[in-house]
């Protein structure tokens, strides 16, 4: 959560550009993110100097002596004439030159460019981007949180998102460890991985390492609940993590084939607190991600959350062939399936978001793929989500699979998400009623009982939310999925007045109606 005060900021932020004539979210997140980084560049700079003069230790520069004009202490002062071209044609190529030399962004801030055209709404970014607390670790990530929201609400490009409590529940059920090594195949704007390392901080906190953080509003004043009550921010210091070079360095991992979507996920995950998040651009399917990232293409990861792309298909000449072994198919949503199976160590697990299709279409790859999927995999779980979580800008019904790579299945644990806190309308304004509370506390109370060999007989019963099914229904159905094909109703025997008695009833009405009439007849 953001102050009121920051959260203004962000909004004034906003509406200047698209006052200034730059109407597409994803280039102002793009945009403001170029600045961020600039500004974060020279903050880590002085940092490094400071650190330096008080050690004695040189460190590798990121501002050679004839480019100290383009520190961002330097020229965030500057007039319109004289700031626009120098970062036009100073700050962004020098950009490129950190990019050549292997730095964070490398690979999607050689291209980078100034979109802004103004030179007044440059002058305005910069001020403001000199006002957001970009030193504060604990604010930076919900700051860029906010900012990503803005794709949403400005209603385009809203596809990149995944709803984050969505993404939330599905990282809990999977109770993420600070030891895995963690990758999301079609990562947009880094949402999934984000979300991940949020949970990592709560989870590895210790009571002194949580602090309770005063919330005030844009004049200072203390902001209130609906009670009247002072509302605090939660900040989790991540105090018991025990390898922090492992979360910076190699823990978190995205691919993507759209690189303004790197640029701003690789900014989500800095913003969050991770140093060096593994970002590049590639796409998953092709052949050459096999060659490209030979550790990351096959049995790379402990765990894989994603939401891949759900439309479209692509040519089958450029998808990998031991992928097509799998499934023989252009349709994206089976092939990314097929991808995170092999992508994932043997026990490691993935939690990833599917049209509702893949589980009980009825062509030979649909079915090939969910056969796979119960043979050569434990599949854990099948959540049905209701079709609204995606309004406005997709009504399509999906689902969550939780799978095991390796081994087979035994039984499968259904879930039916009716209500996820939001309306299902093209609103999607806050409600009371929510599953998500409760999926994530029986999946985790299933998962113990079948850890500890434990009776599983309250999922009997499957006209609950919640049930079991054997795989060997599965097999019987030819591998559907969908959990209409194995909940059961209970229809309540609705009770009839006698037919003597409705037709009576229907008869005294007659009579009253011609009563009528004749009286009427009378009065003409």
């Amino acid at each position: 959560m953001i102050t009121g005060a920051l959260k203004s900021k962000i909004d004034k932020l906003w509406e200047e550009f698209w006052t200034g004539g730059i109407t597409n979210p994803l280039t102002v997140v793009e945009q403001i993110t170029f600045l961020m980084y600039a500004r974060m560049l020279d903050m880590n700079e002085r940092s490094d100097e400071k650190r330096s003069a008080r050690t004695g230790k040189p460190f590798n520069r990121r501002f050679k002596d004839d480019e100290q004009h383009i520190r961002w202490e330097n020229f965030r002062h500057l007039g319109a004439e004289q700031l626009y071209p120098l970062v036009k044609d100073d700050l962004f190529p020098h950009f490129t030159t950190l990019a050549g030399e292997g730095t964070l962004f490398a690979e999607f801030m050689k291209d980078a460019q100034l979109m802004i055209q103004k030179q007044s709404l440059l002058v305005k970014a910069v001020e403001l981007v000199s006002g957001l607390p970009l030193e504060n670790k604990d604010v930076k990530g919900d700051l860029y949180e906010y900012l990503l929201s803005k794709l949403t609400t400005a209603g385009i490009n809203g596809q990149f998102r995944t709803p984050r409590h969505i993404i939330r529940a599905m990282v809990e059920m999977l109770d993420v460890e600070e030891t895995h090594r963690i990758c999301d195949p079609a990562c947009g704007t880094g949402g999934f991985l984000s979300t991940t390392y949020e949970y990592l901080l709560e989870k590895y906190s210790s009571p002194e390492g949580i602090e309770q953080e005063q919330l005030f509003d844009t004049e200072g004043k203390p902001m209130l609940d609906s009670e009247g009550k002072s509302m605090f921010n939660t900040l989790y210091s991540g105090d018991l993590i025990e390898n922090r070079a492992h979360i910076d360095h190699d823990m978190f991992h995205g691919f993507d084939f759209d690189s303004t979507m790197l640029r701003v996920a690789a900014m989500n995950l800095v913003m969050h607190g991770v140093k060096e998040p593994d970002i590049h651009y590639q796409d998953t399917l092709s052949q050459s991600f096999v060659d490209k990232f030979p550790s990351e293409a096959k049995e790379g990861f402990d765990i894989i959350l994603a939401n891949p792309p759900f439309k479209g298909s692509l040519d089958e000449e450029d998808v990998d062939p031991a992928i097509l072994k799998v499934v023989k198919t252009k349709k994206t949503e089976l092939l990314f399936v097929a991808l995170i199976q092999r992508m994932l160590k043997v026990g490691g697990r993935s939690a990833t978001i599917v049209p509702d299709g893949v589980l009980f279409g009825s062509s030979k790859a649909h079915q090939t793929l969910r056969k796979y999927l119960v043979e050569n995999n434990q599949l854990e779980a099948v959540i049905s989500l209701p079709s609204g979580v995606f309004k406005p800008y997709a009504g399509v019904s999906t689902a969550i699979l939780i799978f095991t790579k390796g081994g087979s299945t035994d039984k499968v644990w259904f879930y039916n998400v009716q209500a996820d806190g939001y309306s299902l309308d093209d609103k999607r304004t806050p409600i009371k009623d929510n599953d998500l509370p409760d999926l994530v506390q029986q999946y985790k109370a299933y998962q113990d009982a079948v850890l500890n060999n434990a009776s599983t007989e309250e999922w009997a019963d499957k006209t609950r939310k919640a049930f079991l099914v054997d795989a060997s229904d599965i097999k019987a159905n030819k591998y559907d999925l969908s959990i209409n094909r194995y909940k059961e109703v209970v229809y309540e025997a609705e009770q009839y007045e006698d037919p003597k008695v409705l037709l009576k009833q229907l008869m005294d009405l007659e009579n009253a109606m011609q009563s009528e009439l004749k009286e009427l007849e009378e009065m003409l």
